[in-house]
Order: C-alpha cells, then sequence, then structure tokens
C-alpha cells in the first residue's frame, strides 16, 4: 500500500466561538429562542427599574457618618441608626462591662461549628461529643455567671442577636437527636412505644409555635414542684426543642421508609442486632437522604425564633422594633429592618449552602454517570 493511501487523521477544529465562553452560556440560558429572549428581557427590566433606585438611595444618597439623626435630612437611607443601636441589637440589654463574655461565648461557638464543618479536621469523633457538652456548658457558665466570681447576669437580660443565636443553636442542638429518637419509635414494633411516640408527634404538629410559647410561659411552671422556677429563656428553649422535635421526626421518618428493606434484611444476615443495624446502616442512609428537609426545619426554627416576643423575649428583631419608635430617630423603620433581614439571610442562606455542599459531597442526590 503506498504512503500517499496512508489514512492521517486531520486535527479537531475548535468549537463555534459563539457556542463557547459568555456569549455562548447567554445563548444557551438567556436567549435561546424568542420566548426566553423575552423573559430574559423583561426580568432585566423589573430587575434595573427596582435595583437602580433602590441602589441610589441606599448607597448614592445614603448616609454612613455624622453624628445624629440631624445628618440624614436628603431623603437617603440612614445607616447612622443602625451604627448608633448595633451594640443593642447584638447584646440587647446585657450589661455593657459584661459583654466580653457574649464575645467569648460566640467566638467559641463560631470556632467549634466551623471545626465540625471542615471536612479535613483531625480527631472529629472525640470533637463532636466534646462540642455538645462544651459549648452549652460554656455559654451557661459565662453568660449566666455565679462561677469563677463572675457577677450573675439574669436570663431575662439575654436579648438582641445573642438571644436569637442562643435559642437557634439549643434548637437545632437538640431538635436532632429527639427527633430521630421519635421517628424511629414511630415505626417501633411494640405498640406502647409506637402510640405514645405518635400522640407526641401529631400533639406538637398541631398547635402553632405561639400556642406552645404561651404554654411554656404559662402553664409549664404550674407542673413543677413547689420552690423549683425556671426562667422564660429556659421555658422558650424547651418549647421550641418540643415543638421542633415533632417536625423533625417526620422528616427523619421519611428517610428511613427511603431505606430499601434488603438493608435491614443484609444486616440482619451480618448478625447486627436492632441498634448496630440502624446506628450503622439504616439511619447514616437515611439522614443522608434528608439533609434538604433537615436543613429546611434548622432554617425555620432559625426564623420562628423572633415569636419569643410574645412571652417578653427581646430577640433581634425585636431589638429593632422597639428602636424605631425613638423619637430622635424618626422615619428609619425601613433600615432598621432591612438589617434585621439582612441579618437572617446571612445565617439561613450559610445553612443552606453548606447542605448543598453536603449534599454534594455525599452524593445524595444518586445521579447517573
Amino acid at each position: 500500500m503506498a504512503e500517499s493511501d496512508v489514512f492521517v487523521p486531520k486535527p479537531s477544529l475548535p468549537p463555534p466561538s459563539g457556542s463557547v465562553g459568555v456569549a455562548g452560556w447567554m445563548r444557551a440560558n438567556l436567549f435561546a429562542g424568542p420566548f426566553n429572549t423575552a423573559l430574559t428581557l423583561v426580568a432585566l427590566w423589573l430587575l434595573v427599574s427596582g435595583l437602580v433606585p433602590l441602589f441610589d438611595w441606599a448607597v448614592l444618597r445614603g448616609h454612613f457618618s455624622g453624628g445624629d439623626a440631624q445628618a440624614c435630612r436628603s431623603g437617603g437611607a440612614c445607616w447612622l441608626f443602625v451604627g448608633e443601636r448595633f451594640r443593642f441589637f447584638i447584646y440587647g440589654f446585657y450589661p455593657a462591662g459584661q459583654v466580653w463574655r457574649v464575645n467569648i461565648v460566640l467566638a467559641v461557638t463560631a470556632a467549634a461549628i466551623g471545626a465540625l464543618a471542615w471536612p479535613r479536621t483531625p480527631g472529629k469523633r472525640f470533637l463532636v461529643p466534646a462540642a455538645i457538652v462544651g459549648v452549652p456548658a460554656l455559654t451557661l457558665a459565662l453568660m449566666h455567671g455565679g462561677v469563677f466570681g463572675l457577677p450573675v447576669v439574669a436570663t431575662d437580660q439575654w436579648s438582641g442577636l445573642t438571644l436569637t443565636l442562643v435559642l437557634s443553636v439549643v434548637g437545632i442542638v437538640m431538635a436532632l437527636p429527639f427527633g430521630i429518637v421519635l421517628a424511629l419509635g414511630r415505626r417501633s414494633k411494640m405498640m406502647a412505644v409506637r402510640t405514645l411516640c405518635i400522640l407526641f408527634i401529631e400533639v406538637w404538629r398541631g398547635v402553632p409555635l405561639i400556642s406552645v410559647l404561651f404554654m411554656a410561659s404559662v402553664m409549664l411552671p404550674l407542673f413543677l414542684p413547689e420552690g423549683v422556677q425556671f426562667s422564660k429563656v429556659l421555658r422558650a428553649m424547651i418549647g421550641i426543642v418540643m415543638f421542633e422535635s415533632a417536625y423533625m421526626a417526620e422528616v427523619v421518618r421519611g428517610g428511613l421508609q427511603a431505606i430499601p428493606r434488603g438493608q435491614f434484611e443484609a444486616a440482619a444476615a451480618l448478625g447486627l442486632g436492632y441498634w448496630r443495624t440502624m446506628g450503622l446502616v439504616v439511619l447514616p442512609q437515611a439522614l443522608k437522604l434528608v439533609i434538604p428537609g433537615i436543613v429546611n426545619t434548622f432554617i425555620a426554627l432559625f426564623k420562628d425564633t423572633t415569636l419569643v416576643l410574645i412571652i417578653g423575649l427581646f430577640d433581634v428583631l425585636a431589638t429593632v422594633h422597639a428602636t424605631i419608635v425613638d423619637p430622635a430617630w424618626p422615619a428609619i423603620a425601613i433600615e432598621g429592618y432591612l438589617f434585621a433581614a439582612l441579618v437572617f439571610w446571612v445565617f439561613c442562606f450559610g445553612m443552606s449552602r453548606y447542605s448543598q455542599a453536603l449534599e454534594r459531597k455525599l452524593h445524595t442526590g444518586h445521579k447517573r454517570n
């Protein structure tokens, strides 16, 4: 065969310039046909018509420096108010000379959450129980005082963002294990256990959280022995944990029902008992499947902490609401509520993004290759 007859493949041609890069992405996602193009143009018009005036009010004409409300006279956003009341929004009525205790608690809590969330943190099997036990103990010792010579700060003075975070972290840490136990109890073969768990879940899910907080604040002291008293914060914690654990139980139960029967049979064939089967085989798979539902419940819990205002506790939203009626700062309600909205969005968005990262790591989507 002649040398000229040998087939020599030619090098591949580059893709058309309009199908790659930014232009290709825009053509595929924003301008793929007349209908998508029209929707894109309408969306852009709505964004521009809404964001441009907001940017002008909040940034271009906004006031970021000055001594008092007299500096906010141009019609722009008065961010001086947020700066002036920032300490009250974060610490509330906590004594000014003792806020260093709150700062230590917030720093330790953030460090513990970051260490648990970071995938390469060594010794997590020891860090998890240490964080679950140590962080609440440190929070109680520092914030309440009465030990190591620290003056006592009554829980009625816990308020602002500090109270919101305390209620949220305690609710999240306690609601998940309680929810798992209730979900397992609802699927139990023992009729008494199953009936009690079903009654608990249905009763707590059948009433609004406002009613739960009222009952925890007013009725709970009636069932306590004489001389035993719980603070409002502790009563609110108990009500929130009981309420959210009922919802968490149903989320976990959905994950348990999604596990194939073969997993139970395989564990039984290996000689595993009930608790080892649940702890080593079933629960890891079930919790992995319901990560979105668990995080959604956590986000709802974080936002529901604003309802503690009805029993006389001041969370971050309540502190904002209490300050916007100050006659020294007229017409600043929008700035205060925007600050509260930003605080809630940052924490909720952070939980959402972490859950998505955890889903990708654990392949909870079960996508086909």
